[in-house]
């Protein structure tokens, strides 16, 4: 466990390892349809920031990264087929991180929120928008900006 997740219950330690899994689920099925791109992206984020993210998020993206693509499809196996149903489950358990928010460092939460939205942002441009013209399509566009979860800065 990371040292900033020490006073957290296991419960709430373990959604904050699976935000990235939620995330990439929630907007890679916005549309209807979660297709390959999509789900190849997210894997491969989830390696990348293993190297490339904020320095202070990097031994928690190592922690996320540790089977990621098993804990994707699990995660995915668990949820409903209906993508308004699944999006339903998958905002609320985004919300949840708001209670989690105060419990953690600040500046280690701003830096986590941000990196979520560039997931987010990086899963949405995968499948190209609409007819390849659009770099995000509509459906994930709602969702993108992940207003679900509130702005720890604030």
């Amino acid at each position: 466990m990371i040292p900033e997740f020490e006073d957290l219950e296991p419960k709430e330690a373990d959604l904050m390892y699976t935000l990235p899994i939620y995330v990439a689920i929630l907007i890679a099925g916005a549309d209807g349809k979660i297709d390959k791109s999509e789900m190849n992206k997210a894997i491969n984020l989830a390696n990348l920031k293993t190297k490339k993210a904020r320095k202070e998020l990097i031994e928690y993206y190592k922690v996320v990264n540790t089977d990621y693509e098993d804990k994707l499809k699990m995660a995915l196996a668990n949820l409903p087929n209906d993508h308004k149903e699944r999006e339903k489950i998958l905002i609320e358990k985004l919300q949840e991180v708001n209670d989690i928010w105060p419990k953690i460092d600040k500046s280690f939460a701003i830096k986590l929120y941000a990196s979520l939205k560039d997931v987010a942002k990086k899963i949405a441009e995968a499948s190209g928008g609409v007819f390849g013209y659009m770099s995000v399509g509509y459906e994930e566009s709602k969702l993108i900006d992940l207003k679900m979860i509130n702005d720890p800065a604030k």
